[in-house]
């Protein structure tokens, strides 16, 4: 399974804190995001801020990364603070 989590705003504005995905083949990150932004107009509008940051097990993430079942993908704003 490849597991997908949000943080922050992304988190209260989908109303999910992680999902768990079974995938036949590894695909992008760009293309996770695709296949996740079709659920709703919502999931849409969320996923497609333009500082959307992405990491994977752990580790900031391009958008032609590949992953596959056993990943971890986080999804999250820009982080700030003091």
């Amino acid at each position: 399974m490849l597991t997908i989590k949000f943080f922050a705003v992304l988190r209260e504005r989908l109303a999910v804190d992680q999902l768990q995905l079974d995938i036949n083949k590894p695909i992008s990150v760009a293309k996770l995001l695709e296949q996740l932004k079709s659920r709703s107009d919502k999931w849409h509008r969320e996923l497609s801020r333009y500082d959307l940051l992405c990491a994977v097990n752990h580790e900031f993430a391009e958008p032609t990364q590949r992953v596959g079942n056993g990943d971890e993908v986080a999804l999250f704003p820009p982080v700030t603070g003091g």
